[in-house]
């Protein structure tokens, strides 16, 4: 089962904060959107494709 790593789940709620700052709400909700359903899935026990995970669905 994939376990969450704290330090990348900070990074990327820090992230999000940048983007927030920067004024782009939609991508920063677009984000948020984003970690939530991959943490969903490890909550559920669903793992996600390898080729998932080497592409970021990120915006900036």
């Amino acid at each position: 089962m994939p376990t969450v790593d704290p330090l990348q789940l900070a990074k990327r709620i820090d992230t999000v904060l940048d983007i927030l700052v920067g004024g782009d709400h939609t991508s920063a909700i677009n984000n948020l959107e984003i970690l939530k359903a991959e943490l969903l899935l490890i909550a559920n026990g669903d793992e996600q494709k390898e080729s998932d995970l080497k592409k970021s669905p990120w915006e900036i």
